[in-house]
């Protein structure tokens, strides 16, 4: 299916590894002119030779205060535009009763306010070309237990649908994705072999775990023309490990 992406600009952020490295890998196949942002360096170089293409290579702590000024102004440097922004970055990890303060604050500053920001440090040209695509990768809103990550990508989600609404007049589109079980580094460290084989036997009605082009591919389509009728949504992409039936 032509897509009608080739030549469009897109940031992909968390593009080292994992989904963002599947996402981006996607969009430089359909022809789309990318900056890529993470914190190694040496693996958005990598992922730059594999694709073939010249790349706006943005390294940055997502953490840092500045960052969403810095990979804003990187990226439109240059780009000229950024059409497509994949809101990627993120991390989780499991937190007990006593977890302090600055681990919920972390937890939040990693996983929404810094996508909030430069998202919205990007809206302005978009809102001027009247044509751009939001693309949040978020989670799952089924905590199994306290976490922080799981809070932030459910204000993400209500984020997005409240900036949808606010968006659609200018052209601009807003979707959320949450993946299930994908295959990542961070899942195979976090993941051993025995939950990981209970978990595709019992839990994931397609029996096993996604890949990142699953996650990829969609962007793509939301990304496109194709899909200008799409907004405020959250798509899950888990093989149907997601028990909610809406």
């Amino acid at each position: 299916m032509e897509l009608g992406i080739a030549g469009r600009t897109a940031l992909v952020t968390g593009a080292s590894a994992g989904i963002g490295r599947g996402i981006a890998a996607a969009l430089a196949r359909e022809g789309v002119r990318l900056a890529i942002v993470a914190r190694r360096r040496d693996r958005l170089e990598a992922l730059e030779r594999e694709t073939g293409g010249k790349q706006v290579v943005i390294e940055c702590d997502f953490l840092r205060e500045d960052a969403p000024e810095i990979i804003a102004r990187k990226a439109l440097e240059g780009l000229g535009s950024v059409e497509i922004l994949v809101n990627n970055a993120g991390g989780s990890r499991r937190f007990t009763l006593e977890a302090s303060e600055a681990q919920w604050e972390e937890a939040m500053t990693l996983n929404f306010t810094r996508q909030r920001q430069l998202t919205h440090r990007l809206l302005p040209q978009m809102i001027e070309r009247r044509w751009g695509r939001i693309i949040n990768i978020t989670g799952k809103s089924e905590p199994e237990g306290l976490n922080g990550a799981f809070a932030a990508k459910a204000a993400m989600h209500a984020w997005a649908k409240g900036l949808s609404r606010e968006l659609g007049r200018h052209g601009i589109t807003v979707n959320s994705i949450p993946p299930g079980r994908i295959e990542s580094e961070q899942i195979l460290r976090n993941y051993p072999p025995e939950r990981r084989k209970r978990e595709e036997e019992h839990e994931i009605p397609l029996g096993e775990y996604g890949k990142p082009e699953d996650i990829a591919h969609l962007v793509c389509f939301l990304a496109s023309p194709l899909a200008r009728y799409i907004t405020g949504a959250v798509i899950p992409v888990d093989g149907g490990m997601r028990r909610y039936q809406f």
